[in-house]
């Protein structure tokens, strides 16, 4: 049965809505009017529509952040990926690590994404959960009254490159220079923050889960679940994503199944700085990303060695 870590208010949580300025040398946003809750956001998340997708001035319901997660583990690098039912969309994703970004952190998304990341990205091993530090910050530990957190072994973050064109909160810039763009679907900014994370070498028997509040009458939960780890990993080559997708259980990598899967909107194309999909399928982004999706093993291969042997054997007969 999931495990409830943590119960909140969903009145406490406050954004905001946005002013936007977008030229082909940048962008800048705004925030602007009084905050909003969460169903008041949800009613503002309407369709808009752009003349000029380089450049535009646009009200938009709410800024989003999202962390583009390079995990590397024994040696190789994978992205990290998190299962979600949208209830607002009516549809299951599989979509980077994400969240609103609260009133008194529009200026500051990247605190955002950091706090995502320690709310949504579970590391266990069998001593307990794996803290996190920042640079020279410790990650917030959400869940500690329900779950011991392992302060010796920290995994840690660093940024990685930013994207090229500037994006500024009024006159002040991002320095870590977030990929970003506007969701006309759903009328919001979102910002996407390439971040690392280095798991400890001396981390045994690893094994990943996302959590998520979900909302449960009029109460906020967020539920452990054993059974569905949903979090999920996307290897890397060479800096290059693979059309391959696992799970991490007690440090195995379990493949997962690819069909029927749909990636959010983050993955889908970008149009200078709008985003027109609500979602994109795996096989259309694998297909868009030049990728090669592995072969099928023969049955062949699948059989373990005693059950090869005795194979062998009766077709050597025959």
């Amino acid at each position: 049965m999931p495990r409830m870590l943590i119960r909140k208010n969903p009145s406490d949580f406050k954004t905001l809505p946005l002013f936007v300025e977008a030229t082909p040398e940048g962008l800048s946003y705004q925030s602007i009017g009084m905050p909003l809750n969460f169903a008041q956001t949800l009613l503002k998340r309407r369709p808009v529509k752009v003349a000029d997708n380089e450049r535009f001035s646009l009200e938009l319901a709410n800024l989003g952040v999202s962390v583009r997660l390079t995990m590397s583990w024994q040696g190789r690098d994978y992205w990290v990926l998190v299962r979600q039912r949208r209830q607002d969309r009516g549809d299951v994703v599989l979509k980077l690590i994400s969240g609103y970004v609260p009133a008194h952190e529009v200026s500051l998304p990247l605190h955002t994404a950091i706090q995502e990341i320690a709310e949504e990205c579970l590391l266990e091993t069998p001593e307990g959960w794996l803290s996190g530090r920042f640079n020279e910050t410790w990650l917030p530990a959400p869940y500690a009254a329900a779950l011991h957190y392992r302060e010796a072994m920290p995994f840690r973050l660093t940024p990685l490159s930013g994207a090229t064109r500037p994006v500024s909160c009024g006159s002040q810039p991002l320095l870590e220079r977030p990929r970003t763009y506007v969701h006309l679907p759903t009328a919001s900014l979102q910002l996407i923050y390439d971040l690392r994370l280095e798991v400890p070498k001396e981390a045994k028997s690893l094994s990943l889960f996302h959590v998520e509040e979900r909302l449960e009458g009029d109460q906020l939960v967020a539920r452990l679940d054993r059974k569905r780890p949903d979090l999920y990993l996307i290897p890397l080559t060479e800096g290059r994503p693979c059309a391959e997708l696992y799970t991490l259980s007690k440090d195995r990598l379990q493949p997962a199944s690819t069909r029927g899967v749909r990636l959010a909107e983050s993955f889908a194309p970008q149009d200078g700085w709008v985003v027109h999909d609500e979602r994109i399928r795996w096989k259309d982004w694998v297909r868009q990303q030049g990728l090669t999706p592995p072969k099928p093993e023969s049955r062949f291969k699948r059989l373990t060695g005693k059950a090869r042997q005795i194979f062998r054997k009766v077709v050597k007969k025959s």
